[in-house]
């Protein structure tokens, strides 16, 4: 194999996904560099790779660079691979990537299943725009309702039920899919108004939450004065901004609707 960095995509699980080059890249290359070894090593057994791996994690990933691009300026063919998935997308792989192009060394990609892309695509959302959030943080939701095109999250099933109270306060008027398990035998996608999902049984497994875009059209008096009832009390120039972005209005406008309630 020629020296360099393979990127390489593994299952997000279902172990037939597993390209046929994958697995040549795996077994030739000199060096793995794992998320996990322990499930690399599940991997590696399924697929009779019996190549050296080391730990290469978030914890450790700043201190283990710079060997492993030392071993590929030495001619080395050094693999990287998350646990599921493409390596970078919420995965450690994006520093030894920018290591590997800050050194002028070759990376090559052998690409594999993407959860985000995958959910995406199962939602049957709009994916001519969309971005992608990483993992859901309620802190930034006022401001991710601000894009106004497709939202992708990762979440863990046990804070899913709280992120989908949280979506129903922020972005009521936005359908959502909860997508789990992808590939797998429990492959689920609920779609709804994250209202309606509220009394749903807690999924469980991996999950990926797609927000459909903002309503195109412009909500109605009854409509903005129904969410600004529903905004807790604050101050005046935070509920404006809470106001402007759900009911798609400007801040402008939103403060003047809320003095106007009296708020």
């Amino acid at each position: 194999m020629q020296s360099g960095l393979y990127v390489v995509g593994t299952p997000i699980g279902n172990l037939s996904d597993m390209s046929p080059r994958a697995v040549d890249v795996l077994r030739g290359c000199d060096l793995v560099a794992a998320e996990d070894t322990r499930v690399f090593a599940k991997l590696a057994a399924h697929f009779d790779i019996k190549t050296k791996c080391v730990s290469c994690h978030e914890h450790n990933e700043l201190r283990v660079v710079d060997s492993i691009i030392e071993k590929i300026q030495n001619g080395a063919a050094v693999a990287t691979v998350s646990d599921a998935g493409m390596p970078g997308i919420s995965d450690p792989g994006f520093r030894i990537v920018a290591a590997a192009r800050a050194a002028n060394v070759p990376v090559f990609m052998v690409p594999g299943p993407t959860a985000a892309i995958s959910a995406l695509v199962l939602s049957g959302f709009p994916t001519d725009r969309f971005t992608f959030c990483g993992f859901f943080d309620e802190k930034k939701l006022h401001d991710d309702n601000k894009i106004r095109h497709t939202i992708i999250y990762y979440e863990s099933p046990n804070r899913i039920m709280t992120t989908i109270a949280a979506l129903a306060r922020v972005m009521p008027e936005r359908k959502i899919a909860i997508v789990r398990e992808i590939t797998k035998i429990h492959e689920e996608t609920i779609i709804g108004y994250p209202a309606d999902l509220l009394q749903i049984t807690p999924p469980r497994g991996e999950i990926v939450i797609c927000v459909a875009p903002a309503p195109v059209h412009k909500m109605s008096d009854s409509e903005i004065r129904d969410i600004v009832n529903d905004i807790a009390a604050g101050s005046t120039k935070s509920g404006a901004e809470m106001l402007a972005a759900r009911a798609g209005i400007s801040k402008k406008e939103a403060y003047k609707r809320l003095v106007k309630e009296g708020k």
